[in-house]
């Protein structure tokens, strides 16, 4: 593990895992960022885990059609059995209009804000993510890249 990631880790508080890092670790083809990714989550573990069901959306697609050695469907509804026993945040209007907002106001994708929101909305204090730059607080939620 490295940079902010050991303290990020070492808190009580609740972590937001966001799409890639569940994906690397199912990505045989990127070693050094499935096993950062594995130990990340393996660290975190399910009682401090929080998703929401775009990261589930977004990690059955990648998983299943993205990857160079995509999983079959079987194995991917497996995954998603398993993450869906975390706390996941569901998605409504009242995320998408907070979503928009921040995303006019930090220069954001909508995709990323969803991201975001949804990290505030549960409460957490961290929000694990190589698509954000590190670092960056957005209302409270600190960027974490575990594979930096």
């Amino acid at each position: 593990m490295t940079g902010d990631l050991p303290a990020a880790l070492a808190g009580p508080g609740r972590i937001f895992i966001d799409t890639n890092i569940l994906v690397y670790s199912y990505d045989h083809d990127e070693p050094r960022k499935q096993r950062a990714a594995t130990q990340t989550l393996l660290a975190i573990g399910g009682e401090r885990a929080v998703l929401s069901a775009q990261v589930l959306n977004e990690f059955y697609i990648t998983v299943t059609r993205k990857l160079k050695r995509p999983l079959d469907g079987f194995r991917a509804r497996e995954a998603i059995d398993v993450l869906g026993q975390l706390d996941v945040v569901p998605i409504d209007a009242g995320l998408v209009a907070a979503a928009v907002v921040r995303s006019q106001q930090s220069q954001l994708s909508l995709w990323d804000s969803l991201v975001v929101e949804a990290a505030r909305r549960a409460r957490c204090g961290v929000l694990l993510t190589e698509d954000l730059n590190a670092g960056a607080v957005f209302g409270g939620v600190r960027v974490v890249d575990p594979f930096a």
